[in-house]
């Protein structure tokens, strides 16, 4: 043989081989446990997100892994649309090489089978009768009918074989079964996003980074009307309309063409007692492009609207450019005048403090929160055996903490409205605010929760002020303000003393002391601009030694609240308000103001935006898509029931009856019977025909 015809074997050899492998079981079912495995991260793993949250949830490196990988986009990365194609050509091999063989094996009666062979069937029997060998085959194959059976006759040397099958249908739950993971897996190709990627790799279309307005994007970044499969969301405004979906990718979006346009009329949401969404829909108008049809339609959850193969869902809600009025008081400095300012969810106002500018991005309007406002602990409780830095620590980071930190279901309230901004510095510095419009009673105590957080992954850290007699921030913001100012800290250092000194020792030293004392008490809890609050005082008593620290700490404590009421007053008589009569609301107002003053420290924010009034504009987000897989699924399932119930529900018996004559006359008799799966009902029907058969007529 030639070195070319051993080539060309081996060839042969080898691909007969790579096609067996890749049409065996195993080959199979290692691809479905990747399948699997696949789904369990696209489902543990939220998919299609912004990519800068993935960025504050894994970091930077790891971030950029995942990204790789594709496992932001698990059902429609490249690997795993290559595993279900693979799958496809696997099981198509399967059945293209088997199919034929159980094809054939149905037609087949098997009457090749020997005599001595059917006596080493398990289940067989042997028995004679006075009939002909003729009559008696021909009595037996009616038998085999009447139980269900196709029979044959087949002539054999010396007598007749009498071949009887049922149930070959069962070899079509194979080819069923097997067809339907095919027809599944094309389906689910067709709605994948292999369309759109066979658009990028071949017809130049580029997913948009940028912004601006969307008839403005240029057509490399447009999907087509003849786009086959999509899914995209699209926002409307109330009153507003809309021809185009945008399908989120890793980086950017493209802009879907719709054969019509969605105008959003009227957007309805109701609500449980609670506050919490129980039913939205989108009231809206269709108007067809080609047609000029214009219909009224309501979306509702889990009730679409369907229309030229276009799927409508009712997907979420969200603001659509609410109008918002707000009151700012400053943060900083000596001033406590407020002022007005306005705003829009989705665009920015500029907002100018002193010689800085900033801009202030209104990001989300929300005029229902659902918070939990149980409150079973003191927050300026003091855990014994803990140093004053931790006991500060402790009161610290329970007056500034996640509003959603307690948990008990019958403490859920709707709190009211509340807005949502970043104030970004003029170096692009940014941090975000969450301001509710209503005080919340916290600790038996009305505060107004400011919410604020260095990073979109973080949870809010609230800022809680109290609500003054007039249920307003107007004293809190008067007390801020003249904390810093120097001059009225003395003015309440010098009525502290007087105040706390006999008349007669009103003027003396100890007066004097005692002024020096309150001032330069207030001077360290208002700090350096920057520290300031508790944290400043700890630091300030470090210096103390170790074994005095817990006394100095009472009496600093004791000074600074004598000292703080009358900056209060102080603050008021400047302003020519009337001094505060002390009783216990007050008392405790003070107290809550004084924590609030030292939280503020960690604010961050050179002012403090109240919400005042709103004019709501709700938005519909709605889910577009367009999924001709759809009913190639259908069909697909239909196979998988109908190969399920033939491979379960149908058994497959044959049965062989050898006849041939006796030397006395008479004829002897000899049947054996099999099937694949040995079943009680299938020893039952042999025990029945072992007895009917062999009956006289």
């Amino acid at each position: 043989m030639s070195t070319t015809g051993i080539e060309l074997k081996t060839r042969r050899r080898g691909l007969a081989e790579a096609v067996e492998l890749l049409s065996s079981m195993r080959f199979a079912i290692t691809l479905l446990v990747m399948i699997a495995i696949a789904a369990i991260i696209g489902t543990i793993m939220q998919q299609d997100r912004a990519m800068p949250d993935y960025v504050n949830q894994f970091g930077p490196f790891w971030f950029e892994v995942f990204r790789k990988v594709g496992l932001y986009t698990v059902y429609s990365a490249w690997w795993f649309l290559l595993i279900l194609a693979v799958l496809i050509v696997s099981t198509g091999l399967c059945v293209a090489r088997n199919a034929p063989k159980f094809l054939r094996d149905m037609r087949s009666w098997r009457d090749s089978v020997r005599e001595e062979s059917l006596r080493n069937f398990h289940h067989h029997a042997e028995w004679t009768a006075p009939l002909d060998m003729v009559p008696l085959a021909q009595q037996t194959a009616n038998r085999l009918a009447d139980a269900g059976y196709r029979t044959k006759m087949v002539d054999k040397p010396g007598g007749v074989l009498v071949a009887a099958k049922k149930g070959a249908a069962n070899k079509f739950g194979y080819i069923f079964a097997h067809t339907a993971i095919i027809v599944i897996l094309l389906g689910g190709l067709l709605d994948s996003n292999l369309p759109i990627r066979f658009q990028e790799w071949f017809m130049g279309k580029t997913p948009y980074a940028g912004t601006g307005l969307i008839s403005a994007i240029a057509p490399q970044h447009r999907l087509g009307l003849g786009n086959p499969s999509f899914r995209g969301n699209t926002m409307i405004p109330e009153g507003q309309a809309s021809d185009t979906a945008l399908l989120q990718q890793a980086d950017g979006v493209l802009v879907q063409d719709l054969p019509f346009t969605i105008e959003l009329k009227k957007f309805t949401i109701d609500f449980y007692s609670t506050g919490m969404p129980k039913l939205f829909a989108s009231d809206v108008v269709i108007r067809d492009h080609e047609t000029g049809k214009v219909f009224p339609a309501t979306v509702k959850v889990n009730q679409p609207l369907i229309y030229r193969g276009v799927a409508v869902y009712q997907s979420s809600f969200e603001d659509g450019g609410s109008k918002l009025k707000l009151t700012g008081w400053p943060m900083a400095g000596t001033s406590d005048k407020p002022f007005a300012i306005e705003g829009e969810v989705g665009n920015a106002t500029a907002l100018k403090q002193g010689a800085d500018t900033y801009s202030v991005e209104w990001s989300g309007f929300r005029p229902f929160n659902v918070e939990n406002t149980s409150q079973n602990n003191d927050a300026r409780a003091v855990t014994k055996g803990k140093s004053f830095e931790e006991q500060f620590a402790q009161t610290l980071s329970q007056h500034s903490g996640s509003a959603a930190k307690n948990v008990g279901n019958k403490d859920l309230k709707n709190v009211g409205p509340s807005v949502q901004y970043k104030l970004r510095d003029k170096t692009g510095q940014a941090r975000e605010f969450l301001n509710y419009m209503q005080p919340v009673t916290l600790e038996g105590r009305q505060v107004y929760l400011a919410g604020v957080r260095n990073n979109p992954s973080d949870q809010f850290s609230f800022l809680r002020i109290p609500a003054d007699d007039d249920h307003g921030v107007r004293e809190w913001m008067r007390l801020r303000a003249a904390l810093a100012d120097a001059s009225l800290r003395e003015e309440a250092a010098r009525r502290y003393a007087a105040r706390a000194l006999p008349p007669g020792d009103a003027n003396g030293t100890l007066a004097k002391q005692l002024q020096d004392s309150a001032a330069k008490t207030l001077a360290i809890f208002a700090g350096d601009g920057s520290q300031g609050g508790y944290l400043a005082v700890s630091k300030f008593l470090e210096r103390i030694p170790a074994a005095e620290q817990e006394k100095a700490a009472g009496v600093f404590m004791k000074m600074l609240n004598g000292a703080m009421w009358e900056l209060w007053q102080s603050a008021r008589a400047r302003a020519g308000e009337a001094p505060v009569t002390p009783t216990e609301t007050h008392g405790r107002f003070l107290q809550q103001a004084t924590n609030a003053l030292s939280d503020s420290f960690f604010y961050g924010a050179p002012v403090f935006l109240a919400l005042d009034d709103f004019k709501e504009v709700k938005a519909s987000v709605l889910q577009v898509t367009r999924s001709p897989g759809k009913k190639v699924v259908y069909v697909g399932c239909l196979l998988l029931v109908l190969g399920i119930f033939s491979m379960f529900y149908i058994r497959e018996r044959r049965v062989w009856v050898w006849v041939k004559p006796t030397p006395d006359g008479g004829t002897h008799a000899l049947m054996a019977m099999s099937t694949q799966r040995k079943t009680l009902d299938f020893q039952r029907e042999f025990d029945d025909l072992k007895i009917k058969l062999p009956q006289s007529a």
